[in-house]
């Protein structure tokens, strides 16, 4: 069981990484977090007589999703657990799984959890959760549990889980809503019983039995950091760069040709502006990545060299002049990447979207990748970028688990994962990548490849951290060629497509190649499914 804290996440986020959970992953998943304010609610819910509030007046999202059950709550302070697993038949591998024992295991895990704080809690009849004092006229609600179990006779995974209220603001369930429809009864919170164990205190006793009840006697667990901690990297090496890190620069003619296009256009280039050490060797081959919205991004994450001054509004015929430079280098394979830009409503994807359409048109039969941020995990905004579906689709993660909020603190590992997810649930040829040397481990590398996997991910990109300047994070070591090779090998034995892993290789390396993998695999699984149905 490998199992995830994920720190604090929107309730859309965490809902499209179950959903990839759902559909991709052969491993059993539980997903530990607390989310930010929002009513959920089932499609049969009486929001007339259950919703007492104007949610955005109150700072929470309403969110209607695939469940059964009433308007619930979730929010800082509560513990929220989303065990995404794969049950047994209730009467062997042929039959359906038996839903009302998995109800039950998941009740009693929250119940023996309540046990080991030194709380007693239990089952109320005819109603669902765990409850204090379940039997008694002043019974109380501590937990709100709601499942779904796929049907099938053969596919039985499950999606959603419990919500435990640690420390939560019960104002939320009080006055703004009636908790599951239920009015007689009130609730109740780990707190408010006189327990003050912290959250994390009991994600990791949730964590604990959850792996002895459900999984095996090993499992893997991985946190995104609990706090904010500026020395999460650690020292700064002081070996000089080994030599497999020193690339050859050589600007000949096709470099300076492809240069003088880039110019002559007036157009940014990631090359250039993040100092990518392959430069020469790319535009060597008239190849470039071209940079979209301006060279000023709204985000300051620790890695990256691009100007973070307040950015200008975009230029409405870069769209044209990116499809001109394509066209002038005859590419057949086009990389657009893009600043963040958090002060536009869509984030920019829009304008990215315009930019495929305009290549399109200009040069027909030309692939175009595009490497984007997380658009605030905005469906509306991604949906503008799927609807002109680029041949591949491109967001990095960059770093594992841990080391998130120190390496980029305006971004979030479950987010990621869940705008990839987002992207291969539309249909399209997911890619992401990676850094090493910033202070993470073996084990957290490979968790890292498993989860991209897990959510279908089919390229991934991973290469060497090199610090762009003193005031960027440093470099705690480098990683060896020989390592790069395993982390490759590893992730293809995962199902990866394509892994591009080496000291130097940076996003869109070998980008052409790795898509045509990526197409040759997902067509050979496409005749295979085909063949099988």
């Amino acid at each position: 069981m490998r199992v995830r804290w994920l720190g604090r996440v929107k309730y859309r986020d965490a809902l499209a990484l179950q959903h990839a959970l759902f559909d991709h992953a052969n491993d059993d998943y539980l997903l530990l977090l607390e989310h930010h304010h929002v009513f959920t609610h089932g499609a049969s819910a009486d929001l007339e007589n259950n919703l007492k509030c104007e949610p955005a007046a109150v700072g929470a999202e309403l969110v209607r999703v695939n469940r059964g059950g009433d308007v619930t709550y979730h929010g800082p302070g509560q513990l929220v657990a989303y065990p995404i697993r794969s049950l047994p038949g209730k009467h062997g591998d042929a039959s359906p799984a038996d839903v009302t024992a998995y109800v039950c295991s998941v009740e009693q895990l929250v119940i023996d959890t309540l046990a080991e704080l030194g709380v007693v809690a239990g089952r109320k009849s005819g109603y669902p959760g765990v409850w204090i004092d379940a039997d008694m006229p002043r019974a109380r609600k501590i937990c709100a549990i709601g499942v779904r179990v796929a049907r099938g006779s053969t596919t039985r995974r499950t999606m959603h889980g419990f919500a435990l209220n640690v420390d939560p603001d019960l104002r939320y369930m009080r006055e703004h809503i009636v908790p599951c429809g239920i009015a007689e009864y009130p609730v109740t919170s780990l707190r408010e019983e006189g327990c003050n164990a912290s959250l994390r205190q009991v994600a990791d006793v949730v964590a604990r039995l959850a792996v002895e009840r459900w999984g095996d006697s090993s499992d893997d667990r991985h946190d995104v950091a609990w706090d904010y901690e500026p020395d999460v990297v650690g020292m700064h090496i002081t070996e000089r760069k080994p030599e497999w890190l020193r690339p050859r620069v050589e600007h000949g003619a096709d470099v300076l040709a492809t240069k003088k296009t880039l110019r002559d256009l007036h157009l940014v280039t990631v090359c250039e502006e993040a100092g990518c050490p392959n430069l020469s060797e790319c535009w060597k081959e008239g190849t470039a990545t071209f940079m979209v919205l301006g060279e000023r991004c709204t985000r300051a994450c620790g890695f990256c060299l691009v100007d973070t001054r307040k950015p200008e509004l975009p230029d409405t015929d870069e769209p044209q002049r990116v499809a001109e430079a394509v066209a002038r280098m005859g590419l057949s394979h086009a990389v657009l990447t893009m600043v963040a830009r958090d002060d536009l409503e869509d984030g920019g994807f829009a304008h990215v979207a315009e930019c495929v359409k305009a290549i399109r048109d200009r040069r027909p039969g030309t692939a175009v990748e595009t490497l984007v941020s997380d658009a605030k995990g905005d469906d509306a905004s991604l949906e503008k970028l799927f609807a002109v579906r680029p041949e591949v689709f491109n967001h990095n993660i960059e770093t594992v688990a841990r080391l998130q909020r120190i390496v980029r603190p305006s971004a979030g590992y479950a987010r990621s994962l869940s705008v990839l997810a987002r992207a291969k649930r539309a249909g399209l040829v997911t890619k992401s990548g990676f850094m090493l040397g910033l202070g993470e481990t073996s084990e957290e590398v490979e968790s890292l490849l498993v989860d991209l996997a897990a959510v279908g991910v089919q390229i991934v990109t991973i290469g060497q951290y090199l610090r762009p300047s003193a005031d960027h994070l440093p470099v705690v070591r480098w990683a060896t060629p020989e390592e790069f090779a395993q982390y490759r090998a590893f992730g293809e034995s995962l199902g990866i497509s394509h892994v591009e892993s080496s000291p130097l290789t940076r996003s869109s390396y070998h980008a052409r190649e790795a898509a045509g993998s990526a197409s040759t695999a997902t067509a050979t699984h496409e005749v295979k499914v085909l063949v099988r149905r």
